[in-house]
């Protein structure tokens, strides 16, 4: 066999992971093992181009992804090959950095393996190929990391290869294995790209050489015309004849939760300690409620679910105009990082974020989320990406969407989602040396951090002198517990739209947009809302034993920079190498 020897970029990767630990490279265990995870990340990069934009690797910028069989058939043997050299190093002759990255690697591969063998997303989820041709062009030209001239033409040459892309999904697909809220969702999506396109591509033409706009002009005409091929054959043909089941049922769930979330806690387990968080959380409301509603005319209603209701009412009139969504998340990230400054909570990037309007092709899913730069892109730009109200809703709808987001949600959202929370924690997880461990990070470390930040800042005194919006943040945080709920009752015990609403509206508060685009979200994806309340329970347990431990030497910015110093890794690994435990 012919020994491996890595390439200038892999030899870079490797030095970034033998960095992981001062002892990494110590042995030839550490050795293998660095050279193994530079390899496969190289591997990862290389059959993913799209992907390799996003997480900052630009050597494949001109390239798109082989989503066919022969593209399966080369990521399978990677991720074989990689499964079968990580099992073969004992993991007891390893730094205890790189026993983490064993374990992240060794269940990547697998997950990989398990979805593409086992539950086929591929054959029945159209949703891989929109997230595809969407990122091709958008990755490329939201981040200043090259030229724009370069990252232009490297557009134009994917806008080429985009039509065979499309193309290429369609082939892939079991029509009749497509749940028919998968097939409705990118249907919506798929005029996103030409928006991309108009958006951040053709306003800088003047850049290019005439040869070069030339090029765009062709390359521009014929993906029109493939996305309006693409549209017709997603209306006529897809959307139709969808007859798939989103449900993934209890055997298929299981194995997709331990892979997604690296918890000890079992499905059983964690619906148990999420309908008593549900007890819990409605509990404390109703005594905020009683204190809100106390000096007013008639007092709170005696009821549990009326008084809360009622005290949320209050906060529901105060809400931004239909047209000023994105002005209101910037107000609440603004004051939420002058307080994070204030009492020095934790320390900040010395990047920058920026409040956006969600990309077309990205909506439909969530209403906002953290996009940083990938973690081999330095000092760039995070965006903080919300969607405005669709311009299709009626003013009932509208209202509707807007009394949830109402001026203290939309304030907590920016808390979970920049400061300081995702953007925060992303910022120092992605300034870890590990490149395996920032490309594969944790689901339920970073969305459990992130609901953790929105608990931190009232228990700090944020917005302390209004119980309005303590109530609507433990509101929120009840959506992060029931969102673990449903996830079961959704893919798990077949409930019905009719159930999960009344669950949604009435235990958990939601208004009924809220509820309708969490009925469409935990349709579309599974194994993901749990990721927020077990998060959030493991983070909350482990700063609970670093005080105990730690005693008088205790301070929050401490622990938070000592947890976040480890990267976005599964709780049960950032906790063993915190508090010197086992490597489990």
């Amino acid at each position: 066999m012919t020994p491996f020897r890595p390439s200038r970029r892999e030899a870079a990767l490797l030095a970034l992971a033998a960095a992981a630990s001062p002892a990494a490279a110590a042995t030839s265990a550490d050795t293998r093992f660095a050279a193994l995870a530079a390899h496969y990340i190289d591997q990862v990069v290389r059959l993913s181009p799209i992907a390799a934009t996003q997480l900052g690797d630009h050597r494949f910028d001109e390239r798109v992804d082989d989503v066919g069989p022969q593209g399966r058939a080369r990521r399978a043997a990677m991720n074989r090959q990689a499964l079968a050299k990580a099992q073969a190093i004992p993991k007891a002759a390893l730094s205890r950095e790189n026993q983490v990255d064993r374990a992240l690697l060794i269940n990547q591969a697998s997950y990989d393996l398990w979805r593409d063998e086992v539950l086929q997303q591929w054959a029945w989820d159209p949703q891989i190929y929109s997230g595809l041709v969407g990122g091709a062009v958008y990755n490329l030209m939201a981040r200043d990391f090259a030229p724009r001239p370069a990252r232009l033409a490297h557009a134009v040459a994917r806008m080429e290869k985009l039509p065979a892309l499309l193309a290429q999904s369609r082939a892939q697909l079991d029509i009749a294995r497509v749940p028919r809220i998968h097939a409705e969702t990118v249907a919506k999506q798929n005029a996103g790209v030409i928006s991309v396109v108009d958006d951040m591509v053709r306003p800088h033409l003047d850049e290019l050489s005439a040869a070069d706009r030339a090029r765009f002009a062709a390359a521009d005409a014929r993906l029109k015309a493939a996305l309006a091929e693409h549209q017709a054959w997603l209306d006529k043909i897809l959307v139709p004849g969808a007859k798939g089941d989103f449900r993934l049922g209890a055997s298929l769930y299981d194995h997709k939760l331990a892979f997604a979330l690296q918890s000890p806690m079992s499905r059983q387990e964690i619906r148990a300690a999420a309908e008593r968080a549900v007890t819990t959380t409605r509990a404390e409301m109703h005594r905020l409620a009683r204190e809100v509603l106390a000096s007013r005319p008639g007092g709170a209603p005696a009821d549990e679910q009326a008084a809360i209701e009622a005290a949320l009412e209050l906060g529901y009139a105060d809400h931004a105009p239909r047209s000023a969504i994105v002005e209101a998340s910037r107000a609440g990230l603004a004051a939420a990082t002058d307080f994070v400054k204030a009492h020095d909570l934790i320390t900040l990037p010395d990047a920058p974020v920026a409040v956006i309007l969600m990309p077309e092709f990205q909506r439909g899913y969530s209403v906002a989320y953290c996009d940083p730069p990938g973690p081999l892109d330095r000092g760039q730009q995070t965006y903080y990406a919300v969607s405005p109200v669709p311009d299709d809703w009626s003013e009932a709808q509208a209202t509707s969407f807007l009394r949830e987001y109402n001026r203290r949600a939309v304030t907590d959202i920016a808390v979970h989602e920049a400061m300081p929370g995702h953007y925060v924690q992303l910022w120092h997880s992605n300034r870890h040396p590990s490149v395996l461990r920032s490309v594969f990070y944790s689901g339920s470390f970073v969305e459990g951090w992130a609901v953790y930040a929105e608990n931190l800042m009232p228990e700090q005194g944020f917005m302390a002198d209004d119980p309005l919006y303590r109530l609507q943040q433990l509101k929120i945080r009840l959506r992060s517990v029931t969102n673990a709920i449903l996830d079961q009752m959704v893919h798990v015990d077949g409930a019905s739209e009719a159930e999960v609403m009344r669950f949604l509206t009435v235990t958990a508060f939601q208004q009924e947009r809220e509820a309708a685009g969490k009925w469409t979200r935990a349709r579309l994806d599974s194994a993901q809302l749990p990721c927020y309340f077990v998060g959030v329970s493991e983070h909350d347990a482990t700063r609970a034993e670093a005080q105990r431990r730690w005693g008088a030497a205790f301070s929050l910015k401490r622990y938070h920079d000592a947890l976040l110093a480890h990267g976005s890794p599964p709780m049960r690994y950032a906790r063993a190498l915190l508090l010197d435990e086992p490597i489990g």
